[in-house]
């Protein structure tokens, strides 16, 4: 990699971070994350991400170990050697989406419930139910969204197979 690319992939790794952190992420977590992301093989070891990074193994490790709680990163041994080597998963997005989903529909039967309790002629009540719907309108128009997303990714597949086949010569 050139200087000018390491630059720019640096710059690139800051601010994605710096968004991840703004969004509420752990700031070392952001730039660990991003880093991977940013990596051509979606994996580094510590040490790689300590030098990528310029920080100490120590917050590297801190960072891993929230990526790892919250499903974002896994560890994998290094083939023939004591090292780990901390690796994206390939669906991080669709998985986060589809756990967030889970949370929606846990949200909803809560407030359901609550809005019964509190009783449906009650500004309370009201109010609950309308929160209610809401979260089941967003989880239908998720669950439409990623299987939007599945077929947009099946054709773009489909589109680059047939790119890299080889044609047939008269």
């Amino acid at each position: 990699m050139t200087t000018t690319n390491e630059e720019a992939t640096a710059r690139f790794v800051e601010r994605f971070a710096a968004e991840l952190t703004d969004a509420g992420m752990q700031r070392m977590a952001s730039r660990v994350f991003a880093a991977l992301l940013a990596s051509e093989s979606a994996s580094m070891t510590s040490a790689e991400l300590a030098l990528a990074l310029r920080i100490s193994p120590a917050a590297v490790s801190g960072a891993v170990r929230y990526l790892n709680q919250v499903n974002m990163v896994s560890r994998e041994r290094d083939p023939g050697t004591r090292r780990d080597r901390y690796v994206l998963h390939d669906e991080l997005w669709y998985e986060t989406f589809t756990r967030r989903d889970q949370i929606l529909t846990r949200w909803e039967k809560i407030l359901r419930d609550g809005a019964e309790s509190l009783g449906p002629d009650t500004e309370a009540g009201r109010r609950t139910a309308r929160t209610a719907d809401f979260f089941a309108f967003l989880q239908n128009e998720m669950l439409g969204m990623m299987d939007r997303w599945r077929a947009h990714l099946d054709a773009q597949d489909a589109a680059q197979d047939a790119a890299e086949a080889p044609t047939a010569s008269a």
